[in-house]
């Protein structure tokens, strides 16, 4: 049985234990209980927030009655879990509550983490201490509040997991101690570690990273590197690395390594670098499990992997260029766009970073269209000389302006460039080239001119809220807030028009001078123009986008309307996102691609009751390394995942 024992009398509890209502078969005595074993003391821990510093999951699991986790205020759900680092039978958990408890909350179990199993749950929560007979097994443990007792969040003195694992006969040798740890790289904001991997009997699941004495990251797997961002310029931090296998058992602390972070100012380093999350999101938007360090880590693996399959200096004249091996030109604006504003982002993480963006400056600036040359021609060939026109495309215009608003904010416009002025030359330019004035929506390109059939025509993955809003802020002209709301507008119409029961938009709008609608048959590029297809693709991530960092309502109905629909339609298995719908939700190709399931992973944040739908996405994309022919499907892999941690924002 399952029920709460509240520091109640023996009587009490055998009462308690009559009347209790069963949730999973009955469970030993309490008298039987007190011979299990404390097995969460000292485990690793996470949680869905943090209160602020000295409130982290770790102090639930301290042994030490006087120091607690707390989540932030006033936001459901919220949870807190502990790796046992096996799989355990667990016969008891025991809740030491702050004044900020749950009234309703569950004890979930998981064998990997991802997928959660319920083994007790109560609506009648009063704090104190719950000290709870049940019965269940997994290696991972989750206390799961969907409802506060206070106006406040959720605080623990103790989570304590009592149980057995495997009768004491299991593994017991801890993997050999690491070795030959070292300082890899260093910026303003980052120190790069390696060593030397451990060996164990079994094997070895991850190593756990401890600077300044306490631990700040486990990683999974047998890798043996690790980047810590997010550090102060001209500060020196020592680092130690322990081994831990699948039975929980940690190896000795490796040798003690003491790196120095390089100096800021005067340009050096980036004021926002990578892992900073300075930028806090709209409350209530959810992030993948695990700790914050440790999703950080593999924005910034993934990261390096993409680095190393498009970013290239091809052409000399000391240009950056991103190559797209998948598209119809060996470089095209989109992907111009993406390489500025990851490059700006990953700043910190990348001691290359302003090199690279530099770089890819110089290409943009050389490649000017030619209807107006304050916006990026499209498409070059192998020699890095523009063809097909040599005009504009709206989507790589929009990001390369956002991308120079990133540099500006990261290193200031001192330097060789003036980003701010660029940006607004370029902002500017989308205005007079690629916004239709009539409608104030956006226009494929600046070749799209009036008088053109496509003059009234709209694609939507062009429509990213969130650079409007930046543009708006760089430029004080009220115009982007109108072409904001227009687009916001034509959206939601689209949504309750054309999918009111998924919410997907198409490709391509038609009639955006009368009534927005889908395109009807191929308008520009393929039959399915008026599908959700290998443009729309992108629209949850961009629209999520803004949701979780402007808490926009429009943006976020729009954003759960398109989560509720796909979680549904998938039964919550990330691998059945199908590569594109109809707008009412038929398949149209049942194969997997990054470029359809990651982005879903942004609209999943914004739903308070799909952590575990976010995490099922999460751990697909962690399990989809980076195509090397696919420049469009590791790009948005990478800016999702860049948003899904929190790390995105908006100059």
């Amino acid at each position: 049985m399952s029920y709460l024992l509240r520091g109640l009398t023996a009587a009490a509890v055998v009462t308690a234990a009559l009347i209790a209502q069963p949730i999973l078969a009955p469970s030993a005595s309490p008298a039987a209980v007190t011979a299990d074993t404390l097995l969460s003391q000292g485990k690793p821990a996470t949680a869905s927030s943090v209160e602020g510093t000295g409130f982290e999951a770790a102090k639930a699991l301290d042994g030490n009655s006087a120091t607690r986790w707390a989540s932030v205020e006033g936001h459901d759900p919220e949870w807190i879990r502990v790796d046992l680092g096996a799989t355990a039978s667990i016969s008891r958990v025991k809740l030491n509550w702050e004044a900020a408890y749950g009234k309703t909350y569950k004890i979930q179990t998981s064998p990997d983490g991802s997928a959660w199993s319920d083994v007790f749950s109560t609506t009648t929560g009063n704090g104190a201490i719950d000290d709870l007979t049940l019965s269940g097994s997994g290696r991972y443990v989750r206390v799961y509040g969907t409802a506060r007792g206070t106006s406040y969040g959720y605080s623990l003195f103790d989570l304590e997991v009592y149980g057995t694992t495997g009768g004491g006969t299991g593994d017991t040798t801890p993997p050999s101690t690491p070795g030959s740890l070292a300082a890899t790289g260093t910026t303003s904001s980052s120190v790069s570690l390696g060593w030397n991997a451990s060996t164990d009997n079994v094997g070895v699941t991850g190593y756990v990273v401890s600077r300044n004495g306490t631990e700040i990251a486990t990683t999974s797997g047998t890798g043996t590197t690790y980047t810590d961002t997010g550090r102060t310029a001209s500060t020196s931090y020592t680092y130690t690395v322990k081994a831990r296998d699948a039975a929980g058992n940690v190896s000795g602390a490796s040798n003690t390594v003491t790196a120095t972070t390089q100096a800021g100012g005067g340009g050096g380093g980036p004021a926002v670098p990578f892992g900073s999350h300075q930028f806090p999101y709209a409350a209530g938007m959810l992030t993948p499990s695990g700790s914050q360090a440790t999703l950080d880590q593999k924005v910034v693996d993934y990261y390096q992997q993409w680095k190393s399959a498009f970013v290239k200096q091809s052409c000399g004249n000391g240009w950056y260029q991103i190559i797209s091996p998948d598209a119809d030109h060996p470089y095209v604006a989109e992907a111009q766009g993406y390489g500025m504003v990851i490059t700006a982002t990953m700043a910190g993480a990348d001691s290359a970073a302003k090199t690279i963006f530099d770089g890819l400056v110089k290409y943009m600036l050389a490649h000017p269209s030619v209807n107006n040359a304050g916006l990026l021609a499209a498409e070059q060939d192998t020699s890095c000389k523009s063809v097909n026109g040599s005009d504009s495309a709206t989507d790589g215009d929009m990001d390369v302006a956002y991308g120079l608003l990133l540099a500006d904010k990261q290193w200031g416009s001192a330097g060789t460039y003036n980003y701010k002025q660029l940006a607004i030359k370029h902002i500017n330019a989308i205005k007079a080239s690629e916004v239709n004035p009539n409608t104030n929506l956006l226009t494929f390109g600046d070749w799209s001119t009036s008088g053109d059939a496509t003059y009234n025509m709209s694609r939507t993955s062009d429509w990213m809220v969130d650079h409007f809003r930046a543009f708006k802020a760089a430029t004080g002209n009220s115009v982007w807030d109108t072409i904001r709301a227009k687009h916001q507008s034509v959206t939601t119409s689209l949504q309750a028009n054309y999918a009111s029961a998924t919410g997907l938009l198409p490709d391509f709008v038609i009639n955006t001078n009368s009534t927005p609608k889908p395109a009807t048959g191929q308008v520009l590029e393929d039959p399915n123009d008026g599908a959700y297809w290998w443009n729309a693709c992108r629209d949850p991530w961009r629209i999520g986008a803004d949701a979780v960092t402007s808490g926009d309502s429009a943006s976020l109905a729009s954003a759960r309307k398109l989560n509720t629909w796909i979680k549904s339609k998938t039964g919550g298995n990330a691998s059945n996102i199908a590569t594109g719908y109809k707008l009412n939700g038929t398949a149209i190709d049942a194969s997997s691609d990054a470029a359809f399931f990651a982005p879903f992973a942004v609209t999943a944040m914004t739903d308070s009751g799909s952590q575990a739908w976010l995490d099922a996405i999460w751990n697909k994309m962690l399990t989809t390394p980076v195509d090397t022919s696919s420049y469009y499907a590791a790009s948005i892999q990478l800016q999702v995942m860049i948003t899904a941690t929190h790390n995105h924002w908006v100059p």
